[in-house]
């Protein structure tokens, strides 16, 4: 009976991973498509991606998320295949 418990919880934080990793892939997309500065979805917000902080904060913020989502994606995906 416990080792059954055992299995379907495994098989529920799969499940959640997987769809962590999912959304981990949406937020990765959506800062590499706003880091393009010519064109891309940074001009539909406003003509230009760095009127809101600054040219230097934020591409240094775009950069630092983008590096943070990466890593996060690639440590989970070794995380659920391991």
């Amino acid at each position: 009976m416990n080792n059954l418990i055992g299995i379907i919880a495994a098989v529920e934080i799969s499940k959640m991973v997987g769809v962590l990793i999912i959304i981990i892939c949406a937020f990765l997309a959506f800062f590499v498509l706003i880091q393009k500065s010519e064109g891309g979805l940074s001009s539909s917000f406003g003509g230009s991606g760095n009127q809101i902080f600054g040219a230097k904060n934020t591409a240094n913020t775009l950069e630092k998320s983008t590096w943070f989502f990466a890593i996060l994606l690639i440590a989970l995906t070794l995380m659920c295949n391991i």
